[in-house]
């Protein structure tokens, strides 16, 4: 299997999810997109989907 370079932001995952849920008549909060949005870049992490990486610079 090939590796390639995925950059996620969990700003894009907040933006996704608000996007998703008030099409699905939610409004979430500001503070609960952005837990949403660590929650699943945890998951990510943790299912070895994604590497956290520090940014440089």
């Amino acid at each position: 299997m090939r590796e390639i370079e995925v950059y996620i932001d969990t700003e894009e995952i907040a933006e996704f999810f608000l996007h998703q849920l008030v099409m699905r008549g939610y409004v979430p909060t500001e503070e609960e997109l952005e837990e949403i949005a660590d929650i699943t870049f945890d998951y990510l992490i943790e299912k070895c989907i994604i590497d956290e990486e520090e940014e440089i610079g």
